[in-house]
């Protein structure tokens, strides 16, 4: 994965890092730990397995569904995105994604898509 570091990308304070089209912005100064590495080389697995265009639309349209069932709380509503759930369960498992069966964002079992 190419890593750019740079003071614009990701908006926002609360964000270190965001990944688009398989590139990891990164902003300047920030940590980039292998667990960060990890959770974004996840979004890059579920770019692959839906298509980079179709896993943007899904991704915005899951968000602003998210954002209703959060009264609007944008920064709640991000977290329950289940692109954003399964990267988040398993950004501590380095070794997830050797293990990791495709399509797992939408698992039953993982419940990325129930609360």
């Amino acid at each position: 994965m190419k890593i750019i570091r740079n003071n614009i990308l990701p908006l926002g304070r609360r964000y270190v890092a965001i990944n688009l089209f398989g590139i990891l912005f990164v902003k300047r100064g920030c940590l980039l730990s292998p667990q960060l590495i990890n959770h974004e080389s996840i979004h890059t697995r579920q770019m692959l397995e839906t298509g980079i265009i179709f896993f943007y639309l899904l991704y915005i349209i899951e968000w602003i569904i998210r954002l209703f069932q959060t009264r609007f709380d944008t920064f709640a509503a991000y977290h329950k995105i289940s692109f954003e759930r399964e990267a988040y369960t398993h950004g501590d498992d380095l070794s997830y994604l050797s293990s990791r069966r495709p399509y797992s964002m939408w698992r039953r079992r993982d419940k990325f898509l129930i609360d």
